[in-house]
């Protein structure tokens, strides 16, 4: 397979052009976002969309404006979490004021993300679908000014690499663990992925503390990376648990 710089000039078909114009389209498009943060562990299951879904709310009561992007277009949650039926807005408006977007709004209950093309050959495609999918979030979806966009990122590395290339350079990374040593070593690769892309590595966050989950996750990554354990959020945390960890992002 060759790479783009060895393509002939009749192969490029302008790609790179392309390519810029994109960029530049969702840079205008988020030209009124204070901060871009992507919430990521690498991992599935350790609660990324429900400590996204929170610490947006806090902020919201706050008086600040916020947006959260669903990143896991084939498993999207934040809909749900926020609240956000279903509508031709884009974005939604969820609970306490948050906007958002999400594959969600546009499936329905309980269908699979599918692309029109030919089924022979979809997995050459479907991911260059879905990257396209992320790119119209980012630039067609009219954010307007707000303090910060949370970006909700699935299991996997996959999608966290697709937006670094959108938007031309790496997110700032809110990192989302449990407790236990199996999640540590997952949540470790996802963060040296993000450090050789160069992401700053706003913090860790230990979820679901307490109870069935057993071991000492953030404080290994913690002194592993020097990233500050931000929370831990205890299985039933209380209201003021959010507002606590939107003040220290």
């Amino acid at each position: 397979m060759r790479t783009y710089h060895q393509l002939t000039d009749p192969d490029r078909s302008g790609l790179a052009d392309q390519i810029g114009t994109q960029r530049k389209r969702v840079a205008e498009r988020l030209a009124g976002v204070r901060r871009i943060v992507a919430v990521m562990s690498g991992k599935g299951g350790v609660g990324k969309s429900y400590v996204t879904a929170n610490v947006a709310r806090a902020l919201a009561r706050a008086h600040k404006p916020v947006g959260v992007l669903d990143a896991d277009l084939n498993g999207p949650t934040i809909p749900r979490l926020l609240e956000a039926s279903p509508s031709a807005q884009a974005p939604a408006i969820g609970l306490d004021g948050v906007k958002c977007i999400s594959m969600g709004q546009f499936l329905d209950e309980g269908a699979p993300l599918t692309f029109r093309g030919p089924e022979a050959e979809s997995f050459v495609w479907r991911g260059a679908m879905e990257a396209s999918a992320l790119r119209e979030f980012l630039g067609d979806v009219e954010w307007g000014e707000l303090d910060l966009l949370l970006l909700d990122l699935p299991p996997g590395m996959q999608r966290y690499i697709e937006l670094c290339d959108i938007l031309g350079n790496p997110p700032a990374v809110l990192t989302v663990t449990i407790p236990t040593p199996e999640s540590r070593d997952a949540v470790r690769r996802a963060m040296r992925a993000a450090v050789e892309r160069g992401s700053a590595l706003l913090g860790i966050v230990e979820n679901m503390v307490g109870r069935e989950f057993v071991g000492t996750a953030a404080d290994d990554l913690a002194q592993e990376f020097g990233a500050p354990v931000l929370a831990r959020i205890p299985w039933h945390p209380a209201p003021g648990t959010w507002n606590e960890l939107s003040a220290r992002l």
